[in-house]
């Protein structure tokens, strides 16, 4: 795989009754995943064939589990217009991003109103910090059932690779995702590591984020959503490797480049969380412009947008999407 060599994808076009017909990229993503049903691949193009990047092959989607994970206050306070769950519908549509993903109670709150306007992803394990502990491990909060009930065109799931309970976690994907696949729904897993085996640097570590990615792959995931990597190594035996081998991993391109690379060698759908809330625009911009740069397929943006008004975020998103599409360098 060599990102650097890919030929800009045409965009999808529509057909003679005026349909929308898949690009040649999309075709392209879909054929590696050829164990999945029907079902499953229509969802997967319905992800890459919404919103502005509509038949690109890249992804911009708007994540609202915060409100959950965080809390309510620091969640959405610094913009109180958050606290409304339509909101978040409202500004991923508005801003043309390719899904909206939440738990259960927000894509309740506005799934029905806004129905068949974006894709949903159902957040189906969330994790408070009223007890936060150094193992962390997720609640089942929603299901395939619910997924389907909802119109979703996937199911959310996050693992932390670290962690204790680990082991437990990779268990509950395979059960859900196999369902998932079985009702030709699409899975999406958050691979984030995190655990009392590792240190703060390491939970954001090359060689941790690049195995993250390959135990979510692994999973049968077929978005993958990880950190951005920093050049720390983590694991000793792992150090030895990237130094025998040379492995490139000096700018945050390299990195991104790696992580796709490990994750069954581009060959699935790689996108990269914003993080938490950053004063400097600029600095996220450039974040994307690494992830483009080093093949990756997008980003999954949520504090960085939803926490200031609706006319910011917008800009903000739309800056971004511009940047995959290609209209802006």
């Amino acid at each position: 795989m060599n990102p650097e060599t890919t030929l800009a994808p045409k965009a999808s076009r529509p057909s003679a009754d005026g349909t929308h017909r898949a690009s040649e990229r999309v075709r392209e993503i879909l054929s590696w995943y050829s164990s999945d049903n029907p079902g499953t691949k229509a969802n997967i193009a319905r992800l890459l064939n919404h919103g502005t990047l509509a038949g690109t092959g890249k992804l911009v989607i708007l994540p609202v589990d915060q409100g959950f994970e965080h809390g309510p206050a620091r969640s959405f306070a610094p913009n109180p217009a958050a606290y409304d769950p339509r909101f978040h519908f409202e500004l991923a549509i508005e801003a043309g991003c390719n899904a909206y993903a939440a738990p259960l109670g927000f894509l309740e709150a506005g799934a029905s109103e806004f129905a068949g306007e974006i894709p949903l992803i159902l957040k189906a394990n969330n994790h408070d910090v009223l007890h936060d502990e150094k193992d962390p491990l997720s609640a089942v909060t929603g299901s395939v059932h619910e997924a389907l009930r909802l119109g979703c065109a996937a199911i959310g799931f996050t693992i932390y690779p670290g962690s204790a309970h680990s082991t437990r976690m990779y268990e509950q994907v395979q059960v859900i995702a196999e369902e998932a696949k079985r009702n030709g729904l699409a899975v999406v897993v958050w691979s984030y590591p995190r655990g009392s085996s590792l240190s703060k640097a390491g939970e954001t570590a090359i060689d941790v984020i690049a195995y993250a990615s390959q135990i979510a792959a692994q999973l049968g995931a077929h978005v993958l959503k990880v950190k951005l990597p920093t050049d720390h190594i983590e694991q000793d035996e792992a150090r030895r490797v990237y130094e025998k081998c040379a492995i490139p991993i000096g700018t945050l391109a390299e990195r991104v480049r790696h992580v796709v690379q490990s994750s069954f060698d581009g060959r699935r759908i790689v996108i990269f969380s914003g993080g938490a809330k950053k004063d400097n625009d600029e600095e996220l911009l450039n974040e994307a412009r690494a992830i483009r740069d080093g093949g990756g397929f997008g980003s999954i943006i949520g504090r960085n947008s939803f926490q200031r008004k609706k006319p910011e975020a917008l800009k903000l998103l739309r800056n971004i999407i511009a940047i995959y599409s290609g209209a802006a360098r």
